[in-house]
């Protein structure tokens, strides 16, 4: 059987695809990737459909052996420092692994959250359609947990595709928003006008209490107009919470099915993977939108993605990189005097 074997998962590693769909009715969380366009570009690299599942890993990427003739894998969704048996590795494109190869991962820059996909997926038995880990009911995954130095992803491919390993161009990756757009509501009548004003003027911190399920933040508090207890009723992504101590948290891709606190308003589907990404400490500003401008925004980041597909491209340098390597290359192209033109 052909696996990648997970050496060192890092601080936390799952398996996620895009989630439970259609289950939440029934108290079944979603799950799935906290962050669908990192998610989308590793699948990309590697010739997957944008949502199939990838390991999701946290602050830093690990070490991954392939146990199989050979394996594509590819990693998105953070700037990283990343080695295939300890020489450096290009960033934004697929490598092809052989057996008993080892792709190390670095810290993660940028961003909180990674994906390493692998080209043909891992073959797990799907819980209710869907093969993500959701740590709480401990289902999904390879075993309903995070991943474990030593334990293996059985693999749906023995080899590795027999066309080039593919790269993109970094420049063309969409980038998080300078203020996270959120609809108020569905329970925004429940705070005074004050506290709306305050969610979007003011700024918050990330707060080490945030996790697959949640981000809280600090900052100014937000005023409720009268009690902070609601009928408990459905939990959307991204809605945004206010308990009675008046701070926001933010729900994510583990969050519970329903819920009796107010929620003042909901962050975008377009913006919430890249608030995902935010780090503890991590300074963030919200900005107020409607349905039509969420709408706008999904359309725009789904055409840039598609554009970005589009322009996926061989890649001409090899997997791993060296001096030796490097000299061998013609990486110059146009050299000039450095003189300006008459």
């Amino acid at each position: 059987m052909s696996v990648l074997r997970c050496v060192d998962p890092g601080p936390l590693a799952t398996v996620q695809d895009r989630g439970r769909i259609g289950w939440q009715r029934f108290g079944v969380s979603v799950a799935g990737a906290m962050d669908p366009v990192g998610l989308a570009l590793a699948n990309l690299l590697v010739g997957n459909p944008p949502d199939a599942a990838a390991v999701e890993v946290t602050l830093s990427g690990g070490v991954w052996e392939v146990e199989a003739d050979s394996a594509r894998l590819a990693f998105a969704g953070a700037d990283i420092a990343s080695s295939i048996d300890g020489r450096p590795a290009a960033s934004h494109r697929a490598h092809t692994l052989k057996r008993g190869q080892r792709l190390t991962i670095g810290a993660l820059v940028g961003s909180a959250r990674g994906y390493l996909s692998v080209a043909g997926g891992f073959r797990l038995v799907p819980v209710l359609g869907s093969i993500s880990t959701h740590l709480r009911s401990k289902i999904g995954g390879a075993d309903g947990g995070p991943l474990r130095s030593g334990q293996e992803l059985p693999l749906v491919r023995d080899t590795a595709p027999s066309d080039a390993d593919l790269a993109f161009d970094a420049s063309l990756l969409p980038s998080p928003p300078p203020r996270y757009r959120a609809i108020p509501g569905p329970q925004d009548d429940a705070f005074t006008r004050e506290g709306i004003e305050t969610l979007f003027a003011a700024v918050y911190t990330v707060t080490t209490e945030a996790d697959r399920m949640g981000m809280r933040l600090a900052g100014p508090k937000i005023a409720h107009a009268g009690g902070y207890n609601i009928i408990s009723d459905g939990i959307a992504p991204g809605s945004i919470q206010v308990p009675g101590a008046g701070l926001p948290i933010v729900l994510f891709a583990d969050r519970q099915t329903t819920g009796g606190y107010p929620k003042i308003a909901t962050v975008v589907s377009a913006d919430l993977g890249f608030l995902a990404r935010c780090r503890p400490g991590d300074q963030i500003r919200f900005e107020r939108t409607d349905l039509a401008g969420a709408a706008r925004l999904r359309k725009d980041l789904a055409d840039r993605l598609a554009r970005l597909a589009a322009s996926l491209f061989p890649a001409r340098l090899p997997a791993a990189l060296d001096s030796a390597t490097l000299l061998a290359h013609n990486l110059v192209d146009g050299v000039t005097d450095g003189l300006a033109p008459p």
